[in-house]
């Protein structure tokens, strides 16, 4: 009887076939593989590990179904969060999860691209490809984040300039590639600025390093990708062909064909895209202040 080799040469790397998968992205992934948590063949994973379509893959123990139609799927989702919602696909603490209200999917699992925290609301991007996550994340790609931002304080010229020369707050320097006033009257003004990192709480850390005081704050963009006001707060909706050809070639990737839906899925997606939560109601409730703004 012939062994199975425990360490593949031939093939694609391992991490980058568990990210399309959709187990998650490339980065996640080789963080399980250095924790061990992953096995081929029966054998501990490495980085430099390759699979091809005969190899056994388990992660925790468990049996990685790979479906090859559909590990080539890419889809793409937009979703307007509100206010109240982490990004975590279960909270200790038992908050509502940006996941809690994304259509469920049998093979593989969305992917966020990035994160917002609990009182930023506005655009995120999920996705089930790990490949197209990892690299709309990437440094290298420069995807400029764009944010409206309610601050408290007077804000001058100098303020503006220093923001955008660059600031240095605790985990680095930091600053907009752009401010722009966009309304707003007294003490409490409207901007839409724009960064090209992702780092925790960075827009509201820049703003307090300069005395102000951060009391809204939406996402309105990530890279070529703008939230429309066809999207309320709490809805999704799934991108188009067209629309993720285009976001792919922005990461240089080549184009995949989104998979056929049967019309009972479809319908039953449309159902679920205009169906308010529960926790859209008691944002919306409490919110009586809400200011729409526009660039």
């Amino acid at each position: 009887m012939t062994d199975i080799p425990s360490s593949p040469v031939s093939g694609e790397k391992l991490q980058k076939v568990l990210a399309r998968v959709g187990l998650g992205s490339r980065r996640e992934i080789e963080s399980w593989i250095a924790a061990g948590r992953i096995t081929v063949n029966g054998q501990p994973a490495t980085l430099g590990c390759r699979v091809d379509s005969l190899d056994q893959i388990l992660v925790d123990g468990r049996p990685v179904k790979r479906d090859i139609e559909n590990e080539e799927a890419r889809r793409v989702m937009i979703y307007n969060k509100p206010e109240g919602e982490v990004c975590t696909r279960d909270d200790p603490e038992g908050r509502p999860t940006v996941f809690d209200r994304l259509p469920r999917l049998r093979h593989g699992r969305w992917i966020n691209v990035g994160r917002l925290d609990i009182n930023t609301s506005g655009l995120l991007l999920f996705t089930t490809d790990g490949e197209l996550a990892n690299r709309l994340m990437h440094p290298s790609y420069q995807m400029d984040r764009e944010y409206a931002v309610r601050v408290m304080g007077e804000v001058d010229e100098e303020m503006i300039e220093r923001l955008k020369t660059g600031v240095m707050l605790d985990d680095g320097p930091a600053r907009f590639t752009d401010v722009v006033a966009s309304g707003g009257e007294g003490i409490n003004r409207w901007f839409h600025v724009c960064l090209m990192e992702g780092r925790n709480r960075e827009v509201r850390r820049l703003w307090e390093s300069q005395g102000m005081r951060v009391n809204r704050l939406k996402r309105v963009r990530f890279g070529p990708v703008f939230l429309g006001p066809e999207l309320p707060v709490g809805r999704w909706r799934e991108m188009k062909q067209n629309e993720i050809d285009a976001l792919s070639k922005e990461v240089a990737l080549e184009p995949v064909s989104l998979p056929a839906l049967k019309t009972s899925d479809k319908e039953k997606q449309q159902r679920l895209a205009r169906k308010p939560s529960m926790h859209q109601a008691r944002t919306i409730k409490r919110g009586k202040g809400h200011h729409s703004s526009k660039r």
